[in-house]
């Protein structure tokens, strides 16, 4: 399964110093976005109320908001801090990548591919995001790369690291472990030029994973309807749209496209492991897709680095001097998407949700004594936690809840039956409403809306991007 060249033990360095300096440019720019804040409002949380978390909602990321329990419980939960697990594991990811394509294709090759993916948009906006795509992106290579050498050199701490790197990447992203088809098909090719035994031994390193995954499966089973609610059935013109939504730009995603197939053509057989570990996560989950509603661009985002990795092959078709000038141009024809995604994570882009900017407003503008109501409440865009993070104990009082997120082991709090009882005693409320409203009263529906109508009147409003925040009073 290795290619032939073992120098150049450093040609990590490049890569990941490149990336760490892309990704920490602008890190905090962009105000977190709605996943982020459930990752916020997760990790903020005892590990006793994650364990209820889990059992409502979101086991799947339970492990990834458990690490980042303790992570904020070290750096605090600013934005930068939120956002570095992931940055430092782009790095990471950039140079495994070059040590990867060095042990399969070549120094050339993966110093190539270790560049391009640090210049590429996705990279950036995944090593920005306090989400675990990031993370599942270098315990992929990881486990890749410790095959690799498990498979050439066949000893049981290899092995063994090997399977502690395949159960850390099912903890932290289980749509990852379809990279494990490649996996099986790589070990099944060189049956014949290795040890009978292979198979076997790579089926007992699964045994670990099988052991820890499978409550987290079953649970996670049962909260797909709810987790996944938003997203639709795969259509074929989804597969087209791929690579622009993983690499977070049409052109550049074309570019990535075409360079790969270039370097799968070039290579022949040696193009067989990370040729498969790009195209059969991919058809699986799109297979999946087209049946259950699965299909999400982002958690793909793993197959990147072997997909730069083929990229990389194609380029030592030329001198690295002409070879590094693709590189580059890959990474200009990025910068458009590059500053955008340092304005918003939302996509596409024009999606800005401001809780940033209703924050401030609040924050200006409340008198002791203020409360606050949000519509919708049990929504995907966490109208009140985004307010909670900018503004954390400044902010008024949450009138109608009744049982927060946090004792609820939700993402969403229970907001009260009457809401006319509720409101009584209130004299000025802040009402935030999800999208531009002239009339803000109008788009609260139900028996809360009546209530509002009936008892108060709009002071003033303030459109916000994605937004809109009315000061009421009775």
């Amino acid at each position: 399964m290795g290619g032939p060249d073992r120098t150049g033990r450093v040609i990590w360095i490049g890569p990941a110093l490149l990336t760490l300096a892309v990704v920490l440019t602008g890190i905090d720019h962009a105000q977190p976005w709605r996943d982020e804040l459930a990752t916020w409002s997760a990790a903020s949380r005892s590990p006793g109320d994650l364990v209820r978390l889990a059992g409502t909602i979101d086991a799947a990321t339970s492990p990834y908001y458990l690490f980042m329990h303790a992570w904020v419980a070290v750096f605090g939960d600013s934005v930068t801090a939120l956002r570095l697990p992931a940055a430092l594991a782009m790095a990471a990811t950039a140079g495994l990548t070059a040590v990867l394509g060095q042990r399969l294709l070549g120094a050339r090759a993966g110093l190539l591919a270790g560049l391009l993916l640090a210049v590429l948009p996705g990279t950036s906006r995944y090593g920005q995001e306090a989400r675990p795509y990031a993370l599942a992106t270098l315990l992929a290579v990881l486990a890749t790369l410790l095959l690799v050498e498990a498979t050439a050199r066949p000893r049981w701490t290899r092995w063994a690291g090997y399977a502690a790197a395949v159960a850390a990447l099912g903890l932290t992203h289980l749509v990852a472990l379809t990279l494990l088809a490649a996996h099986a098909v790589t070990v099944l090719a060189t049956v014949r030029t290795g040890p009978p035994n292979r198979p076997l031994r790579w089926v007992l390193a699964l045994l670990p994973t099988v052991l820890l995954l499978t409550p987290l499966v079953l649970v996670a089973r049962e909260q797909r309807s709810r987790q996944l609610g938003w997203v639709e059935t795969a259509r074929p013109d989804d597969l087209a749209a791929l690579a622009g939504g993983v690499a977070q730009s049409g052109v550049v995603g074309g570019v990535l496209v075409g360079l790969a197939a270039l370097g799968a053509a070039r290579l022949g057989r040696r193009a067989l492991l990370p040729g498969l570990a790009v195209l059969l996560p991919v058809l699986l989950l799109f297979a999946a897709g087209l049946v259950v509603p699965l299909w999400v661009p982002r958690y793909l985002v793993f197959v990147v680095p072997f997909a730069c990795l083929l990229a990389g092959a194609a380029l030592t078709a030329v001198p690295l001097p002409p070879a590094l000038a693709v590189v580059a141009l890959a990474g200009l024809l990025g910068l458009p998407d590059q500053a955008g995604l340092r304005r918003t994570h939302e996509w596409p882009r024009s999606a800005t949700v401001d809780y940033r900017g209703v924050a401030r407003i609040v924050a200006d503008g409340q008198r002791p004594g203020d409360a606050v109501v949000y519509s919708p409440r049990e929504s995907w865009l966490f109208l009140d936690l985004g307010l909670a993070y900018h503004l954390g104990d400044r902010r008024p009082r949450d009138v109608l809840v009744t049982e927060d997120q946090t004792r609820r082991g939700d993402l969403w709090a229970a907001e009260c039956a009457r809401p006319a009882e509720c409101l009584a005693g209130a004299e000025r409320l802040w009402l935030v409403v999800a999208g531009r409203r002239d009339d803000p009263l109008a788009a609260v529906p139900g028996a809360k809306g009546d209530a509002l109508r009936a008892e108060f009147t709009v002071e003033r409003v303030w459109p916000r991007p994605g937004l809109t925040v009315a000061l009421l009073t009775r």
